[in-house]
C-alpha cells in the first residue's frame, strides 16, 4: 500500500458509505488523562500514557495531518517507541508504509504472528466477500510477533495479547492495565449495541462472531471495569452495551444497522478542532 491507497480508500470508502450513518468517529481529544485519539477520518488511533511511557495503538492511514493533530494533544511523534496493531488494514497501518512521512521510523510494532502474514506476502488481504483483493503493506520497522495471550510489560504498563480472527485472520485485541480494551475492528456500535464489525470487510464474518462470543466471556471474567475502545466507533464503560448483539453482523448496506448520530459523511471533518481537542473531553457512547 501506499500514499496513493490512502487517498483512493478516502474517495471510494467515502462514495460507499455517503449517508449510511455506519462510522461515527470520535473526534482528536482524550478519554481521561491516560488515553488520547486522533482522528483520521473514519478511524481513530489511540495513545495510552503513563509514567512517562507513550504506547500508539494502530497507525491510522497514510495521512497527511498526523503530526498537525498530535500537536493538539502534546504528543510528539519522536516520542512513540513502541506501536500496537490490531491488524493490518490501510486504516491502522499507514503512517508506517515505508512511503509515508516516516514519522516512526524508530518505533518497535508489535503485531500477531497470523496477521504478519499478509505482511510478508504468505496471505493477502481480501474484503468485499473475497471479491477484492487489498494492496500489500510494507513497511521497515522493527517488528515483535505476538501470539494470543502473550502478556508484555512495556515501561511499566502492561499490556495483554488476544486474538479475535474474523475481520482479519491475525487480528489482536490489547487489554492494557486490565483497564482499557482497544478492539480495532472487532467491534462496531451502533445506536443500540455493539455488533461483530461490518460484514464486507471481513475474511469470515462467522469466525469473527464465534471470536467476539469468546472475547466477551473473557472480559465479563474479569469482573472489573473496563472501557472499550473501538477503531471507528467510540468507546464506552457499559460491558452491556457492547456485546447487546455480539452474535449479529453489521450489514451496511441495510437500513437496520445505522445510528442517528453518525455523520452523513463520516471523511468529512470540519468538527475535528484544535480548540475542541484541547477543551472538551471524548464522551462515552451512551451518554
Amino acid at each position: 500500500m501506499a500514499r496513493k491507497d490512502s487517498d483512493n480508500q478516502k474517495r471510494s470508502m467515502s462514495a460507499l458509505f455517503r449517508g449510511r450513518a455506519i462510522f461515527k468517529p470520535l473526534n482528536t481529544g482524550r478519554i481521561n488523562e491516560n488515553v488520547a485519539c486522533v482522528r483520521e477520518w473514519v478511524a481513530n488511533i489511540f495513545f495510552y500514557t503513563k509514567n512517562g511511557t507513550t504506547i500508539m495503538i494502530d497507525a491510522g492511514y497514510n495521512y497527511a495531518r498526523l503530526r498537525e493533530k498530535m500537536s493538539w494533544l502534546d504528543i510528539s511523534p519522536g516520542s512513540i517507541e513502541h506501536i500496537l496493531i490490531t491488524h493490518q488494514d490501510t486504516d491502522h497501518m499507514g503512517a508506517l508504509e515505508t512511503d509515508s512521512e516516516q514519522l516512526f521510523r524508530n518505533a518497535t510494532v508489535y503485531i500477531g504472528e497470523t496477521e504478519n502474514r499478509y505482511l510478508t506476502g504468505e496471505v493477502r488481504r481480501k474484503v468485499f466477500h473475497g471479491f477484492y483483493w487489498l494492496p500489500m503493506v510494507k513497511t521497515d520497522n522493527k517488528r515483535v510477533l505476538l501470539t494470543d495471550g502473550q502478556v508484555l510489560d512495556i515501561g511499566g504498563i502492561r499490556v495483554e495479547c488476544i486474538l479475535v480472527p474474523g475481520h482479519t485472520w491475525g487480528h489482536m485485541v490489547y487489554l492494557i492495565d486490565d483497564q482499557y480494551l482497544f478492539t480495532g475492528d472487532t467491534i462496531w456500535f451502533g445506536a443500540d449495541g455493539g455488533y461483530s464489525f461490518i460484514s464486507t470487510l471481513a475474511e469470515d464474518n462467522r469466525l469473527a462472531v464465534r471470536s467476539l462470543e469468546k472475547l466477551e466471556q473473557n472480559i465479563r471474567s474479569r469482573k472489573r471495569p473496563i472501557s472499550v475502545i473501538t477503531g471507528h466507533t467510540g468507546w464506552t464503560d457499559d460491558l452491556d452495551f457492547v456485546f447487546a448483539h455480539r452474535q449479529e453482523i453489521c450489514r451496511p448496506f441495510t437500513s437496520h444497522y445505522t445510528d442517528p448520530e453518525a455523520p452523513y459523511d463520516g471523511y468529512v471533518e470540519d468538527d475535528d478542532t484544535q480548540e475542541r481537542a484541547r477543551t472538551v473531553l471524548l464522551k462515552k457512547k451512551g451518554s
